[in-house]
């Protein structure tokens, strides 16, 4: 494999308490990593950072993706789905020979409208949808020998130089194999969360989506010259006409002269919902002479507690809860202030980046995610995590001090379009399929 430059990283002082051992069990998915986790400086993983002065020295050179088959296999729809859902688009965006296995029935499947079809990719425009080859798979359980056999079945069709899978389901599942007189596609897999690692060891190359994320993985034994680290990328939503966004607002019942919150997120443990709706009781009914307001966009198994919880508290009347929302630019338009309270589980926290392409002032807990991309009162207010009461000051700051909110947004503007853009982000993903495939 070419040379690529490594990264040690710098471990980071904790800000707030660890992930507790009640938020770690019930987070679920993610209890493989020890609460209080801190990157280490002795084990370096592929950093794609992108650095101008350090691109592959055959860039101009560079001008094919090599085929891909993206693979996910889970039900719902949540931060990781709509991931997949804006990386593959904008792998057909560029004229990607790119194919996608989802499961069928899924909320990917609806989001995709997939018919599934083994024939040349449509690509679209930047910005515009880009069809390309959709195969529905059974993807029932991890064991699911159907799945497994169909899986295998469509890489013998499409010969994909490399299959990338999200998750455990989709990368259990897939077992890829050599065939008489042709390569073996490479198998690389996607981690956006500190996982129970053996349904992944047996691909070929990891990224992780932070950098403590990827340390992590060289801490359980990973090579350190297969594992890759790639930020998300976010697109700056287009604004809508001013009059959808007031119609909006009365569609919901709103006030012209409210101020309005919005948090985003699975209703899960380690999103940190009840450290917000505790936070928000505490807040008097007017901050800076407005009434708040707060949207509360998501779904998941703890709305029925979180609603009761907000009626006890006496703010049931505050908070609109609106459901999940497929397209969530133009509830953050009408916003004036994003909240994201998560825990220190939380691996990245793809709201910060939302935040940021959409200009809107951010206050957010100082987990892990949030200590590796934003600055305290740079491009964030950040307070401890499970803090209600500096959660409820870090709100009540950004709306009495409207000046320090425009600064946070313009600097998390010009964040957002430094390193994580999609032209950066897709640049590496490119940098690090050719690097694969020629390696």
């Amino acid at each position: 494999m070419s040379a690529k430059r490594q990264a040690s990283f710098e471990a980071e002082t904790l800000v707030g308490p660890a992930a507790s051992s009640q938020s770690g069990s019930q987070s679920g998915s993610q209890a493989g990593a020890p609460a209080g986790f801190q990157p280490s400086q002795d084990l370096p993983s592929r950093d794609l950072e992108h650095r101008p002065e350090e691109h592959h020295p055959d860039r101009h050179r560079i001008s094919q993706w090599p085929s891909s088959l993206q693979l996910i296999g889970s039900k719902g729809l949540g931060g990781a789905e709509r991931w997949f859902k804006r990386f593959c688009e904008a792998l057909a965006d560029r004229g990607a020979a790119v194919e996608i296995g989802i499961r069928a029935g899924s909320g990917l499947d609806r989001a995709f409208e997939c018919r599934t079809q083994e024939r040349a990719p449509q690509h679209g425009r930047q910005g515009s949808p880009a069809r390309m080859p959709c195969h529905r798979l059974p993807f029932r359980t991890v064991w699911d020998p159907f799945s497994r056999q169909a899986i295998r079945g469509l890489v013998k069709r499409r010969q994909p130089e490399i299959v990338q899978t999200y998750m455990g389901r989709a990368t259990r599942l897939t077992r890829l194999t050599r065939r008489p007189g042709s390569a073996r596609p490479i198998h690389l897999t996607r981690l956006g969360g500190y996982y129970e690692l053996s349904p992944y060891r047996h691909a070929d190359a990891w990224i992780g989506n932070t950098r403590q994320l990827c340390d992590w993985m060289l801490k359980q034994g990973l090579p350190n010259d297969r594992v890759y680290q790639i930020y998300n990328f976010v697109d700056p939503p287009s604004p809508r006409p001013a009059s959808e966004i007031e119609q909006l607002r009365l569609d919901l019942g709103l006030r012209p002269d409210e101020q309005l919150l919005l948090c985003a997120g699975r209703f899960m443990v380690f999103k940190g919902h009840r450290y917000l709706l505790d936070a928000l009781s505490r807040l008097p009914p007017e901050v800076g002479g407005r009434r708040w307001r707060l949207l509360m966009l998501g779904d998941g198994p703890l709305a029925p507690a979180l609603q009761r919880q907000a009626a006890d508290l006496g703010i049931a009347e505050r908070i609109r809860w609106l459901g999940w929302q497929p397209e969530p630019a133009p509830y953050l338009q009408l916003c004036d202030l994003v909240v994201f309270p998560s825990l220190e589980i939380e691996t990245l926290g793809n709201v910060i980046l939302e935040a940021w392409a959409s200009q809107r002032p951010l206050v957010t807990t100082a987990f892990r995610g949030a200590r590796e991309i934003a600055h305290h009162g740079e491009d964030a207010w950040c307070v401890p995590c499970e803090d209600a009461a500096a959660l409820a000051d870090g709100i009540r700051q950004l709306l009495q001090e409207p000046a320090l909110a425009r600064a946070l947004v313009e600097r998390g503007a010009q964040r957002v379009e430094q390193a994580f853009s999609r032209d950066a982000i897709m640049q590496r993903y490119l940098e690090l399929y050719t690097d694969l495939i020629h390696g």
